[in-house]
């Protein structure tokens, strides 16, 4: 029998409730949600690997084999954790899907990943039911019904759609693990597809081990309480929060999704003591009209990957905190600047046995102040990724495209969902320097043909507007329209994007933005 190991998530939350039973490790704080009405939901090592056992026993009663894959589509609940703890300790494979994730992609992430299941919250399972008539159809769902959209598990037995809390309510034998080492996968996260579809990168169980060491890398203490608001579909809340936490004992907090106008009283109330941020969210922050208080809570340091250069002093004063900038991509690389090291808007060196350089389409080195793509490898040796069922972009991996608020988007799945509205004759989408300033960051934009016969007006882009809400993530929608008579192409019909570029301009003509009511 193999013996347990640091580097396996179900070996550790498994000593850990032997060793400290009654640790409450994980926090799922409700006050940003409902301002407390709801109780917080906390889980002790114990709970964690209890209940993970239970849903460990209802995979198997599912005949969930060893390198099966199921997706997991919830915003941060208990439950996500307990079922990636199940994961490890059967040995199958989740893969973790953003629950506002619409049925064609859906579809695309389900077929390409070769899921025979899902576990997925009652809110994410119309779009998952739906994603179903694009086939192949799974052969069970767990639904968590939460209560939060009402009417959504209306009809789920006669789908033969079961429930996650009848699964835990059910006591089960200890299952034992069927892992054979810590590079057995644990779970395949999806790239956002920004030069072609979303590819699947492979992460092994020790991966996820390795997470208790970037937590050492980022400073944190003994009495660390680290906090997220960040999707735990996100590798960064996986990695610099939920698994350095669980590994080193560290008590965090997570709240369902990212709060700018709670932030500080979330960390305040809970004694929070590091969060994480992406890109854009600094901007958000430091956008919320200035404070008395605005220094006064229990936060050290930031971890961020993209704060902006212009904001970066100004937020460390007003907030009291220190940054600590780091980079890091689901398929490998990783470089930090430490609070007070290296110059304002670097995020640092690479780690020691790393290498990392700026390259141009022919891999050649770029000179200062030339654009080129973040390439990474072992020193002097040969970087390794392991796309799913895609041996060939495995061999090549190469990204780009457009970065958004710490995702990327895939154009693609843009103009599809425009193309589909009876206004739009031609689109191209592409990206502009972000309002937010956030290094590498980008809004989007959709550059629109309009039908024949079509009188582009406010109106329009208000039904176009709520068209793309309807069809895309948050993430995906424009944030800008630029309706122009022809989208410039080549001889090959290949889009011209500079000409689109000189063009425009927030308040230039024919460039509309969506009006929302202010909140």
């Amino acid at each position: 029998m193999r013996e347990p190991s640091a580097a396996i998530l179900a070996d550790v939350v498994r000593l850990r409730a032997e060793q400290s039973p009654d640790f409450d490790v994980v926090t799922f704080e409700h006050a940003s949600l409902d301002g407390g009405a709801t109780p917080d939901e906390r889980r002790s090592y114990a709970q964690l690997a209890e209940r993970a056992n239970r849903i460990a026993a209802a995979l198997l009663a599912r005949n969930v084999a060893r390198g099966d894959r199921f997706a997991l589509m919830m915003r941060n609940h208990p439950e996500f954790v307990e079922t990636m703890i199940a994961a490890s300790i059967t040995g199958a494979v989740f893969v973790p899907i953003d629950p506002r994730t619409r049925r064609d992609k859906l579809a695309f992430l389900l077929r390409d990943s070769g899921c025979r299941g899902a576990i997925c919250a009652d809110y994410a399972l119309a779009e998952l039911l739906a994603a179903q008539e694009r086939g192949p159809a799974l052969e069970w769902i767990l639904a968590l019904d939460t209560g939060e959209e009402a009417g959504s598990m209306r009809g789920a037995d006669a789908l033969g759609v079961g429930t996650l809390a009848e699964v835990l309510d059910r006591p089960a034998e200890t299952i034992d693990s069927r892992l054979e080492s810590a590079n057995d996968p644990l779970q395949i996260l999806f790239t956002s597809g920004t030069t072609g579809d979303p590819k699947g990168v492979v992460w092994p169980n020790a991966r996820f081990g390795a997470f208790a060491g970037l937590g050492a890398l980022l400073g944190y203490r003994p009495d660390e309480r680290p906090y997220t608001g960040l999707s735990l579909t996100h590798g960064n809340a996986q990695a610099v929060t939920l698994g350095p936490s669980l590994a080193l004992g560290l008590h965090c907090v997570l709240s369902r999704r990212f709060t700018k106008s709670k932030l500080w009283d979330v960390c305040r109330h809970h004694g929070c003591t590091t969060f994480s941020m992406l890109g854009g969210m600094a901007t958000a922050i430091y956008g919320e009209p200035p404070r008395a208080d605005d220094a006064d809570h229990p936060v050290r340091f930031v971890v961020s990957a993209g704060m902006p250069v212009t904001l970066w002093e100004a937020f460390e004063k007003r907030f009291g905190v220190g940054i600590f900038e780091w980079y890091g991509a689901v398929e490998g690389g990783l470089a930090m600047k430490p609070i007070g090291q290296g110059p304002i808007g670097s995020f640092g060196r690479p780690l020691p046995g790393l290498e990392m350089k700026i390259l141009d389409d022919q891999d050649r080195e770029c000179p200062p102040g030339v654009q080129g793509e973040i390439c990474s490898r072992p020193t002097g040796g040969r970087a390794e990724v392991e796309y799913h069922g895609n041996p060939e972009a495995s061999a090549a991996n190469k990204g780009g495209g457009i970065r958004r608020n710490g995702d990327f988007v895939n154009p693609g799945f843009v103009e599809k969902v425009l193309a589909e509205h009876h206004a739009v004759s031609d689109v191209f989408v592409y990206g502009v320097p972000s309002a937010s300033g956030a290094p590498g960051e980008k809004d989007v934009v959709a550059a629109i043909v309009a039908a024949p016969d079509t009188r582009w007006d406010r109106g329009v882009s208000a039904s176009v507007f709520e068209h793309c809400r309807k069809g895309l993530e948050p993430n995906f929608v424009p944030s800008f329209l630029q309706v122009v008579d022809e989208i410039p192409k080549t001889a090959s019909e290949k889009p011209q994007e500079r000409f689109l570029l000189e063009r425009f301009a927030p308040d230039a003509p024919g460039v509309f933005r969506e009006e929302r009511p202010p909140r």
